[in-house]
């Protein structure tokens, strides 16, 4: 860390929490202090000490046209020039709720929040409404933010900092909380047949991105589909990470399955603070003002983020980019494979379009308890020697590395000389 971040997290460390607005940026898990990011153009990022990063978080994930694309920028300084909030409804709110449930397959109507962790929060709230029901069904190392109900068991950063859930969850409400194993049927018919009646929803990301990358099995996906309709539950997935990511359409387009809500974030806000949640009309009819189901919020639908989010929305939907963006997937993800072999590290990719994660370990990588069995030392290890180069990751093994439309050739080949660097190194 420079000179001018070390300064910086001295000053953080006084006055927030661990020096940080969110855990897993204090880097603990590979035990170096943050550097503190000044300013970010296309795939790069500079810190304050004016040391240039080629950038593979993409501010975990919504960046997948690169930073301050001209587009976007635009789009905010036409927007901002007429007012940053209102807290009342606008123009720009209803063309972006039109274009998700024009892109999106299962959405109907859509209300949008601020966040992720508002998104997953407010569905769940919603399913247990609808069904009159309370018991939630999530999968182990799958996050949906810090909502009580949704830290059992879950990953990225809880995961990185090795806290089991978090002190502060009552327990009633974590006993109303099922968490299974990913990509396995069995146990979720199990505890069917045991909690049927009392099962609002099965909450699920559809492509896991905070355990790492995990690769669904479609019979799996499948399989949820028919048991939550078999037994009146809803099915909802959590696509902050991967609406508009894999496909326009989400994984939900991918895999073929249609859920009955889905959240969505990251992308949808262009860089800024967004998140929603949608799904049946039937459903969705039932949230206030409408129903007597109640969220609400200030800031939702603002218009800073509508613009930066329609202004990347008309981008991404006419679809042509995707193509683009798993062609440089590919080359970089083979590429690093190739490095961990000639390095004679055990490595494995998980990939599903322009995000994935390389992890230290010979056998495939299916699920949290398969995550975690990875060598979380040599991933320290490797970071360290990454960041030194100038490849900037995920400061964590339970994370995904994107990868964005501004990332060149040149930038991906770099990167992987790079990572043979780091791994003959090791």
């Amino acid at each position: 860390m420079g000179e001018r971040s070390k300064l910086l997290f001295d000053r953080a460390t006084r006055c927030i929490p661990g020096g940080v607005n969110s855990p897993v940026r204090a880097g603990k898990a590979v035990g170096i202090d943050p550097p503190f990011i000044a300013r970010a153009d296309g795939a790069l990022l500079w810190d304050a000490d004016g040391n240039e990063y080629i950038d593979y978080v993409c501010s975990w994930g919504p960046m997948i046209l690169g930073h301050s694309h001209t587009e976007v920028v635009q789009a905010l300084e036409e927007s901002l020039r007429l007012g940053t909030s209102y807290g009342a409804p606008t123009e720009r709110e209803v063309e972006m709720a039109e274009t998700i449930v024009e892109v999106v397959p299962s959405i109907e109507m859509v209300r949008m929040v601020n966040s992720g962790t508002e998104a997953t929060m407010s569905a769940i709230r919603l399913a247990r409404g609808y069904t009159g029901r309370e018991k939630i069904v999530k999968f182990d190392g799958c996050y949906h933010g810090h909502a009580d109900s949704l830290l059992v068991s879950a990953g990225s950063g809880v995961a990185t900092l090795g806290i089991p859930g978090s002190p502060g969850v009552p327990q009633d409400l974590a006993r109303q909380t099922i968490s299974l194993p990913f990509n396995d049927l069995e146990p979720v018919g199990k505890a069917f047949q045991k909690f049927g009646p009392e099962i609002a929803a099965v909450i699920v990301e559809p492509i896991p991105g905070n355990m790492g990358v995990i690769v669904p099995q479609q019979e799996f996906l499948d399989g949820l589909s028919q048991i939550t309709r078999e037994h009146g539950s809803l099915l909802i997935f959590d696509e902050v990470i991967t609406g508009f990511r894999v496909a326009p359409g989400g994984a939900q387009e991918l895999f073929g399955i249609m859920p009955d809500l889905t959240c969505l974030g990251k992308i949808i806000g262009g860089g800024l603070p967004v998140g929603a949640y949608g799904g049946k009309k039937d459903i969705m009819s039932k949230m206030a003002p409408e129903g007597d189901i109640y969220q609400a919020g200030t800031l939702s639908g603002n218009p800073l983020a509508m613009a930066a989010g329609l202004a990347t929305l008309r981008i991404l939907k006419k679809g042509d980019i995707y193509k683009e963006l798993e062609d440089k997937a590919s080359m970089l993800f083979l590429g690093l494979e190739e490095a961990a072999r000639a390095a004679g590290i055990p490595s494995v990719i998980n990939r599903i379009g322009s995000m994935g994660t390389l992890f230290f370990r010979a056998d495939p990588v299916t699920d949290f308890e398969t995550a975690r069995a990875s060598d979380q030392d040599l991933f320290k290890g490797y970071y360290k020697r990454m960041l030194e180069q100038g490849i900037y990751l995920a400061p964590s093994p339970f994370e995904a590395t994107f990868v964005s439309t501004a990332h060149t050739q040149e930038m991906i080949r770099k990167t992987i000389k790079c990572a043979e660097n780091a791994l003959q190194d090791l």
